[in-house]
C-alpha cells in the first residue's frame, strides 16, 4: 500500500514538474515575442524618421543638386526595406480558426492558440476542450504543441527581425559611403570648374 502510494506522488510531482516545465517555457516565449515586437516597433520607427526627414529636407534639393539622387535612393530603399520586415516581424499570423472532432481526437489541433478557434461558436470549442480535459496525456500534449508552435512562431519572428536590421545596418553603411562619395564628386567637380 505504501508502494501504491508512493509511486502516486512522484507521478503527481513529475506531472507538476511538466506543467511547471510548459508554463515557464510558454512564459518565457511569450517574452521573447514581446521583445521581439519591440525592437521591430523601433526598426520602424527609426526607418520612418529617415523617410520623412529625407522626403522632407533632401527632396527639393534633389533637382538641383543630382550627385545626391543616388545615395539618396540607396538610403530610401533600405529603409522601406526594413520597413517591410519590422512590419513582417510584427504580423499576426493567423489560422483558419476552424476544427473538427477528428483533429481534437487526433490532438491535430491546438486549442489553446486563438488562432485555431476564432472562428468556432463556444458550445464547439468548450466540447473540443472538455475532450481534452477528459485524459491528462492529451492535455499534456496540447501545451507542449503550444509551447513548441509558440516557438516556431518566434523563429519566424526573429528571422524577418534579423532580416531587417542586418539590411538596415549594411544599407546605411553603404548610404553614408555613397553620400560621402558623391560629396567629393560634387567638391572636385566644382574645383575643377
Amino acid at each position: 500500500m505504501a508502494k501504491k502510494a508512493d509511486k502516486k506522488a512522484e507521478e503527481r510531482k513529475a506531472e507538476r514538474g511538466l506543467e511547471t516545465m510548459l508554463r515557464t517555457a510558454s512564459r518565457n516565449h511569450m517574452q521573447l515575442s514581446g521583445m521581439a515586437d519591440n525592437k521591430a516597433h523601433i526598426l520602424l520607427n527609426i526607418n520612418s524618421i529617415i523617410v520623412s526627414i529625407i522626403l522632407s529636407v533632401l527632396a527639393h534639393r534633389l533637382i538641383s543638386e543630382h550627385y545626391l539622387i543616388i545615395p539618396t535612393v540607396l538610403l530610401l530603399a533600405t529603409c522601406l526595406i526594413s520597413i517591410i520586415f519590422a512590419i513582417l516581424t510584427t504580423k499576426p499570423r493567423v489560422g483558419k480558426g476552424t476544427f473538427t472532432e477528428e483533429q481534437i481526437t487526433n490532438n491535430e489541433t491546438n486549442l489553446l492558440f486563438f488562432g485555431n478557434f476564432h472562428h468556432m461558436d463556444l458550445e464547439a470549442y468548450q466540447q473540443g476542450i472538455d475532450e481534452i480535459m477528459k485524459d491528462q496525456h492529451h492535455l499534456q500534449k496540447s501545451m507542449t504543441n503550444d509551447v513548441y508552435y509558440l516557438g516556431k512562431t518566434l523563429a519566424i519572428k526573429y528571422h524577418y527581425l534579423n532580416v531587417g536590421y542586418r539590411i538596415f545596418m549594411f544599407g546605411l553603411i553603404a548610404s553614408v559611403l555613397a553620400f560621402m562619395a558623391s560629396l567629393v564628386y560634387a567638391y572636385q567637380a566644382h574645383q575643377l570648374v
